[in-house]
Parts: structure tokens; C-alpha cells; sequence
């Protein structure tokens, strides 16, 4: 990226900051290990959706290879619903959520991905921050993007986990090697015991002192996304509208960064352009079908174009 843009305490991530910041483009003659393998690590019983929306947007992005790990109910529908992937079953709760012990399954599998999207749709906090601790360690090779519950595992109000942890680790105060974690206002109230008025009222430094105490890139979505890096980096898209606001919106956004991250974007690049990426398809539905009603599922499938839009060379969007 240009040192320019590193010159102010916030950086715009406007279109001419996205094309000074070209993400990785694989050769003419590549193939799909050149864009790079991808894992999704979603879905519940009752949300098997969120898994196909997030998996969908991976590859729109233009990763190469994807691998999906769910629930062992819902994996034959998932698997149905996305030919491209390899779908792994993986064990469940009573509940149906992805359950602690499902780690096996994963155990030898995971060091073969370039970037690893763990948490839409799943359910059950304690469970899956079990889980999520547990394959954590086998995940420092990897881009690691954490989603929904999985964010969990930076509480350290929680408590359900008491049930499935067994004397182990409850929480991470700080991440050993930096993730991405995505939370929306709502969440990140909730992750650090915090009011949601005042996370509203100043929301950069909200995601800055979150991204230091986590070592964690921290993106802080609303209608103005605050990007921020453990090293105080701090980047603003403004932008999106109403109608992102919408079931399904954020596991296509977490998606749409995972596969961009497996194309070999660093993390915080590939979460900047995801979100620019994101905002920029809402404004095309909505232009298209109008400011409400468009859906979830039909954003990934504008990112194509607009990556080939905003190409250094490209006409622009």
C-alpha cells in the first residue's frame, strides 16, 4: 500500500485509496492453489443459511478452493446447496450447534488452508467458544476471520462455557498471532461490557482500544466502519446503505473477506476491501431494485464486477 496513505490518523477508504492498494491478482496461467484454499466453519440446525451465504461470497471474491465444516444434520443440504465445496460433517450438540469435539474432525485437515472464517450461524456461546479455543492453536499458520458467536471467545464476562471448558482456558485475553474479528455495535457492547450508546458515541477509538488489548484487526461496522489495527492503524469507509441492514448481510461481508484473504490479501487488506466491497454492492442493488427488500444471498454476486471495476486500471464503479 502507498506510504501516503499511512500519513493521517485515519485512512479514507475511498476508490482512489482502493486502487493504490491493489489486492494480490493471480497469473494468467495460475490455477486455483495460486487463489488460495479457504474454510468455513459455520451454520447451526437452526441456521444452516449463514453457512452457504458466507461460502457463496468466499468464492465470489475469487479464492480458489473451498472446503466447508458444519453440522452433521445440516451438511447434506449445505452440500446440496454449494457443488463447488468439500463439506465436512462435523459433530453437534443436543442443540445442534458445532459441538467442542467436533476439533478431531479438523485436527491435521486445517493446516492446509490459507485463510479460515469461523462463527456464522452458529449458536450456542458456550459450545462454540469451546470449540473456537480449542482449534485456535492449530490456526496460526492461517488468516483467521472471526464471526458472530465466535467472537465470543474475547468475553471475559462469559460464562456458558463453563459446562464444555473442563478446568481449560475461558476466554483470550490477547491473541498469540493477530485475527479479525467483525462486530457491529450491538456486539461489541457485548464483548466488552460496555454500553452500546457510548460504543455508538465514539466508535474509533472503540475499535483502536479494542484492537490493541485483543492484538486483533477489529472492523466496527455501521454505516461508517471503523478498521483498526493492533499497532493504532486506523481506517474509515463511509458508505452502504439501509438495505445491508439486513438478515444474512454479515456472513456474506465475513465471506466476501475470508476469500479475499485466501487470494493472499493480508488481513487488514483484505477486511478493507471486503468492506468497501460490501457497501459498494448494496449501492448497485439498491440502484437496481431499490433501497429495501433486495436480499442477502444477491450481494456476492455483485463483488465480480466490482473487483473488476476498481482495478488499478479499471473504469471505476
Amino acid at each position: 500500500m502507498s506510504d501516503d496513505l499511512y500519513n493521517s490518523d485515519t485512512m479514507p477508504l475511498d476508490d482512489a485509496a482502493l486502487k493504490r492498494w491493489p489486492l494480490p491478482m493471480p497469473s494468467q496461467e495460475g490455477d486455483k492453489e495460486e487463489r488460495g484454499r479457504v474454510l468455513v466453519i459455520a451454520g447451526s440446525r437452526e441456521m444452516p443459511g449463514a453457512v452457504i451465504l458466507a461460502a457463496t461470497a468466499a468464492l465470489r471474491a475469487g479464492a480458489g478452493k473451498l472446503t466447508i465444516a458444519t453440522g452433521a444434520s445440516i451438511a447434506p443440504v449445505v452440500a446440496l446447496s454449494m457443488p463447488e465445496a468439500r463439506v465436512v460433517e462435523l459433530q453437534e450438540t443436543v442443540n445442534g450447534a458445532i459441538a467442542p469435539g467436533a476439533i478431531d474432525v479438523l485436527t491435521g485437515m486445517v493446516s492446509r488452508f490459507d485463510a479460515v472464517l469461523i462463527g456464522p450461524g452458529m449458536q450456542d456461546e458456550g459450545a462454540t467458544c469451546a470449540f473456537v479455543l480449542g482449534l485456535l492453536p492449530q490456526l496460526e499458520h492461517a488468516k483467521v476471520v472471526l464471526d458472530a458467536c465466535a467472537m465470543n471467545v474475547v468475553r471475559r464476562q462469559l460464562q456458558a462455557v463453563d459446562a464444555y471448558s473442563q478446568g481449560q482456558q475461558k476466554y483470550i485475553a490477547s491473541f498469540s498471532t493477530p485475527v479479525l474479528l467483525t462486530p457491529h455495535a450491538g456486539e461489541m457492547a457485548h464483548l466488552t461490557a460496555a454500553d452500546k450508546d457510548s460504543v455508538l458515541a465514539n466508535p474509533a477509538e472503540t475499535a483502536r482500544q479494542a484492537a490493541r488489548r485483543w492484538n486483533a484487526m477489529v472492523a466496527l461496522k455501521g454505516a461508517t466502519t471503523h478498521i483498526a489495527a493492533p499497532d493504532g492503524r486506523l481506517w474509515r469507509h463511509d458508505g452502504g446503505n439501509i438495505g445491508l441492514a439486513i438478515s444474512g448481510s454479515g456472513d456474506t461481508l465475513s465471506g466476501i473477506i475470508a476469500g479475499l484473504a485466501a487470494r493472499g490479501a493480508p488481513l487488514e487488506q483484505a477486511c478493507a476491501w471486503g468492506v468497501a466491497l460490501h457497501a459498494r454492492a448494496g449501492d448497485r442493488l439498491q440502484q437496481r431494485i431499490g433501497p429495501l427488500g433486495f436480499l442477502a444471498r444477491e450481494i456476492a454476486f455483485e463483488v465480480p464486477a466490482l473487483l473488476h471495476a476498481l482495478r488499478p486500471d479499471g473504469p471505476g464503479t
